[in-house]
């Protein structure tokens, strides 16, 4: 039988001896492992940018008093979805008014800011690029939960072949003892270890990272709602640029 090695040598000489059935199920979740491991510390990179970036656009976004400042450096800071989100503004603005200058003048001389009509279509224009900033942070990550439910669920067909592999080898040899059984079990008890150890750094992973897309989904809105109170009121005399 294709399951008979020398329990002695350990994980990787039963991994070796398994069937096909059981190397097939081993590699699918080292397969999938890979690429959950892979995708983890990605999204750690990416949400480490997302931090970083967005700490030095708060800063000029706190000092500057120009919109038009503010909007020059919104597009060296790509990863961060405020600076996308002041981008979207000041396209939105700038399409309307004829440039981001002119914001600047508009927000001097005006008594009550851009008004309703552009302050709606500067919301829109934002919202749908917190939108996009979201689909971005929540990529990969259905990977992440597919991994999750799925990994114990292949490692258990592996454990049941395993299981009907021994019942083989009892019915071909006629007897029961520990040298007849163990290669099966041993071949169900590896794949249900490989589906667990696929499935919980997925789950794990899955379940950090979408609460930090709800964390910054948070932080956007909020960020949008200051824009937008900036955007409705003109600036206050003592801040104006001459």
């Amino acid at each position: 039988m294709p399951g008979n090695a020398n329990l002695n040598g350990g994980v990787a000489e039963l991994v070796l001896s398994a069937g096909p059935v059981a190397k097939l199920v081993l590699s699918v979740l080292a397969l999938f492992s890979i690429i959950c491991w892979a995708l983890i510390v990605e999204k750690w990179w990416e949400f480490r940018r997302v931090r970083t970036d967005s700490l030095r656009f708060l800063r000029i976004f706190r000092e500057a008093r120009r919109f038009s400042v503010v909007y020059g450096a919104a597009k060296k800071h790509r990863d961060s979805p405020f600076a996308q989100i002041y981008l979207a503004a000041g396209q939105e603005v700038a399409s309307t008014l004829g440039g981001v200058e002119i914001v600047d003048r508009v927000l001097e001389e005006s008594e009550e800011g851009l008004g309703p009509d552009r302050l709606d279509a500067v919301n829109r224009a934002m919202r749908r690029a917190a939108s996009a900033e979201i689909a971005r942070m929540e990529r990969y990550l259905p990977f992440l939960a597919t991994t999750a439910s799925s990994g114990p669920f292949i490692g258990l067909f592996g454990t049941v072949w395993g299981i009907m592999t021994s019942f083989q080898s009892i019915g071909a040899q006629g007897s029961a003892n520990l040298a007849v059984v163990a290669p099966g079990i041993s071949e169900a008890l590896i794949a249900t270890a490989a589906g667990l150890g696929a499935a919980i750094p997925a789950v794990m992973g899955y379940n950090y990272y979408v609460n930090q897309v709800k964390r910054w989904a948070v932080e956007m809105d909020g960020f949008t709602l200051e824009l937008l109170n900036l955007l409705a009121r003109s600036l206050p005399k003592a801040a104006r640029v001459p």
